[in-house]
């Protein structure tokens, strides 16, 4: 494939949908506590509610081949307005088994939308993948910091049950990346006469994967603990609700530069030596977060979100370095792998949290997440990744 240039306006408009999508995504978290409350579930079901909504990434490399053969746009347009629809009927959910429909609704739309995401930010990125990568991934750490302030908004304005009145800025959303998103010329690109079948690539790819895999699972519990349970594990400590919303809103807006910058760093000093500071950073400044209270508290978290989500820009750009035929594929499998771990992780924290409590399990997070360095060293590096 011949190489385009930077195409920022394009870049921006895909970036802009993933901001738009993932600030439904984001609305589980802040409003966890009140779910538990309300519907009186265990820290072992609460967790579960995300793994569910994290199920229909195993079907990501069967919607990724479906995104090879037709344009992937369809995708990214529909899923902010399945998205803002399920999400934002949590809060008049009446019983447990009615949250697990919607959020495994909610990820269905997920996966349509970030299979197809990053193989449009790649076929407009031309060759600095890395910083096209790390637009998209901004717009979604952005997502994540205004979601918590939108769904507390909601909620302190029409209460709990009243949340459904954002459903209209979803549909809307969608409407509006209908009109600006189908100028997008990719489909071409798809059309190519595609030499090697999907076995042999998944096979070549294998080992590659297998030591991402690695990786994302030493830093999963870590991770799950610092997004997911944050507000449940501070409000646990006696700080109020929005207090601790807004700290995860702070989190994942230094997280989101985190993410911006590590991409473009990555286009420099190469994704191996990004992830392996981002590696060896992260348990340092948790075991930090976790030793002090007070007015230390902030800084702290602002410092551990940037590292903490600086990896998910580099990671993309990583998988995405690779030349392949079936990138939708390749991509759908990286989101499985990603998905599918951070799930497994998700429950486990919240096994562990049932019965030794949040405190004790955020350190053997910690040390959990030093496994995910020896990984780092087992990633080859292609020479033409580092620009000069």
């Amino acid at each position: 494939m011949k190489k385009k240039k930077f195409q920022s306006g394009n870049v921006l408009i895909i970036s802009f949908s993933h901001l738009l999508h993932d600030v439904y995504t984001s609305f589980l978290a802040p409003i966890l506590p009140l779910l538990i409350t309300k519907l009186n579930i265990s820290l072992f079901a609460a967790g579960s509610l995300d793994v569910i909504r994290r199920i229909p990434s195993i079907l990501n490399p069967f919607v990724g081949l479906l995104a090879d053969r037709m344009s992937v746009r369809l995708f990214v347009i529909i899923a902010p307005a399945l998205t803002s629809i399920a999400m934002s009927l949590l809060g008049v959910a009446s019983s447990y088994f009615i949250l697990l429909v919607l959020l495994f609704v909610t990820g269905i739309s997920t996966s349509l939308f970030h299979v197809a995401g990053p193989v449009m930010i790649k076929y407009v990125a031309g060759n600095r993948i890395g910083k096209g990568m790390s637009f998209f991934m901004l717009g979604g750490e952005l997502a994540r910091t205004l979601g918590p302030l939108v769904i507390l908004g909601a909620v302190t304005l029409w209460t709990l049950e009243g949340t459904y009145r954002l459903i209209p800025f979803g549909i809307l959303a969608s409407i509006i990346l209908y009109l600006r998103l189908r100028k997008i010329e990719i489909r071409r690109d798809f059309e190519r006469k595609q030499e090697v079948g999907i076995k042999q690539t998944f096979l070549k790819f294998l080992p590659f994967f297998i030591t991402l895999t690695g990786f994302v699972f030493f830093r999963s519990a870590m991770k799950s603990t610092l997004t997911l349970y944050l507000p449940t594990y501070l409000t646990s400590k006696g700080v109020n609700l929005w207090f601790a919303g807004i700290s995860l809103s702070i989190l994942q807006l230094s997280g989101a530069a985190g993410t911006f910058l590590a991409g473009t760093i990555s286009d420099k000093i190469g994704r191996k030596n990004s992830l392996l500071i981002i590696a060896i950073m992260n348990p340092i400044l948790m075991w930090l977060f976790i030793s002090f209270n007070g007015v230390l508290l902030i800084p702290i978290l602002i410092i551990t979100g940037f590292f903490l989500l600086a990896s998910s820009s580099v990671l993309l750009a990583l998988v995405h370095d690779i030349d392949s035929e079936h990138m939708s594929f390749l991509n759908g499998i990286y989101m499985t792998i990603n998905f599918a771990v951070s799930s497994v992780m998700t429950l486990f924290v919240g096994f562990l949290a049932d019965r030794i409590g949040l405190e004790i399990t955020y350190k053997i997070a910690v040390f959990l997440a030093l496994g995910s360095i020896p990984f780092v060293f087992l990633i080859k590096q292609k020479k033409k990744e580092i620009s000069k």
